[in-house]
């Protein structure tokens, strides 16, 4: 069932378009050498173009074009050979030109789509209107000085990809997948790093609610959402304010607005201009961007695996779960992380530890796939150890505890404690006949019919070897004996 939301005059359902920010990946801004690097000291990476000193002109990055490129070859979009930059008309104390440097009418990137996996395991299609390239502004901070603001012009000129959908989200969790799968898509092409918290990549949704097959009405856009658990939750609550509006009787005027995360509310910023009232034209200092298609083939050619391609491939080559495929793949660095364990190994075996034992350790220790408290190759090492017999499933937990917390490697703390696991037949018996021979009575019950008894001599076996008998092996003699 498709999500409404219920006022007092019926069901009402939601429309949701996003445009997302994406900061280029790159070492100098767009047009200029300035550095990118984030969290230097401010108006600390601004060359002449940035400050907008007279005379300086703009010079285009070529890997801030390579790399929207390859964005719009990642969301299966039109790659326009032919594209222009345009003036955007605005007064701002951040923007020292009076304009920025966009693209309007004729961006690089065309049409595209995405897929988005839903909780209940459904997908759908998502369209991309377009990606254009342009360069941010700078940043204004008013908590500097009781009666001044300060203006902060790093990132003045850094590159972005605006990254427009079409109006194709029906729902906040829509549209948090949505933007949960274009930061994965960017951060495996490389083209941006997704750390919302940075600024790198943020959102500006734009909400309208309707009754059942009616048109679209009037939208409004919350402005700079910095997380997707915000932009889920600016969506409910700008639908809800709408929903109010329209049910009062009243209008929904087209508007900028704010979302108070505190208080999970938006409020007005300002109304809405139109393309018209930023007096866009052609950028005179810039001819049009003019691209080849055997480039656009080359950077195709080098494209990495994306995450689609590479959750069917684990699907079909490793014989995990779909689900497990999903999130294995999720973050880069966990799929690196998985397919080094998992490389000539039980696959599935290496999918359960990475997801158990791996992940519940990083929230353990509030570490990171990126920084894990145990390597790949040492949590490899540890499967080796489990795969020769060396140690059982139940030794090897208690190992990947001790390699948590002391981060050395499984075989020395095998050789350090003790944890071989007992495979030596005879070392079983001896143990086993000493458990039935204490244990008189039960041999007796078992043997009489109840064979629920049987685990009752495994746990006293493995107690008595302080858990290091093999397990199969523990079995097997058993059996034998109480035959």
């Amino acid at each position: 069932m498709s999500y409404t939301i219920e006022g007092e005059t019926g069901l009402w359902e939601l429309v949701i378009g996003l445009e997302v920010h994406a900061q280029v990946v790159s070492n100098a801004k767009l047009f200029s050498g300035a550095a990118t690097a984030f969290g230097a000291e401010p108006n600390s990476q601004v060359s002449f173009v940035d400050a907008g000193f007279p005379g300086m002109l703009p010079v285009i990055n070529r890997e801030c074009v390579a790399q929207a490129v390859r964005t719009g070859l990642g969301l299966n979009a039109k790659v326009n050979l032919w594209s222009r930059f345009d003036r955007k008309n605005y007064f701002y104390a951040d923007l020292p030109q009076g304009y920025q440097i966009s693209q309007f009418a004729h961006p690089i990137i065309g049409e595209g789509q995405i897929e988005i996996e839903l909780q209940d395991g459904s997908t759908k299609t998502i369209g991309i209107t377009r990606l254009h390239l342009e360069q941010d502004a700078g940043k204004s901070l008013h908590d500097q000085h009781p009666s001044k603001s300060f203006i902060d012009l790093n990132r003045s000129g850094v590159a972005l990809m605006e990254i427009v959908s079409e109006p194709d989200m029906r729902s906040p969790e829509e549209a948090g997948a949505y933007l949960t799968k274009l930061r994965q898509i960017l951060r495996y092409l490389g083209t941006c790093d997704g750390n919302m918290e940075e600024g790198s990549m943020r959102a500006d949704v734009n909400v309208s609610v309707r009754k059942a097959d009616e048109g679209y009405r009037t939208r409004c856009e919350v402005k700079n959402v910095n997380s997707i658990r915000f932009v889920m939750q600016a969506v409910e609550a700008e639908a809800r304010r709408q929903i109010e509006v329209w049910e009062s009787g009243g209008t929904v005027e087209q508007e900028t607005r704010l979302f108070d995360t505190g208080r999970g509310i938006t409020r007005s910023m300002r109304s809405k201009e139109d393309a018209h009232d930023y007096r866009y034209f052609p950028d005179p200092d810039l001819p049009p961007l003019v691209i080849e298609q055997s480039w656009v083939d080359q950077l195709k050619a080098a494209l990495p695996e994306l995450p689609d391609q590479r959750r069917a491939r684990y699907v079909r080559d490793y014989g995990v779960t779909p689900y497990d495929a999903h999130v294995l793949t999720l973050e880069k660095e966990t799929a690196a992380y998985y397919e080094a364990v998992a490389k000539g190994r039980d696959a599935k075996q290496a999918a359960n530890w990475v997801m158990g034992d791996l992940f519940a350790a990083i929230n353990r220790t509030k570490t990171s796939i990126a920084e894990p408290p145990v390597s790949a190759a040492d949590l490899g090492a540890l499967l080796d150890l489990m795969a020769d017999s060396t140690l059982s499933g139940k030794l090897a937990k208690e190992v990947f505890e001790v390699m948590v917390e002391t981060g050395r490697a499984p075989g020395v703390i095998v050789e350090e404690r003790g944890l071989r696991q007992v495979t030596d037949t005879g070392a079983i018996e001896a143990v086993i006949d000493g458990v039935l021979a204490a244990n008189a009575d039960k041999v007796a019950e078992y043997r009489s019919g109840k064979d629920k008894l049987f685990g009752f001599f495994v746990g006293q076996t493995m107690k008595a070897m302080q858990g290091k008998g093999n397990p199969a092996l523990v079995n097997e003699v058993l059996k034998k004996k109480l035959a």
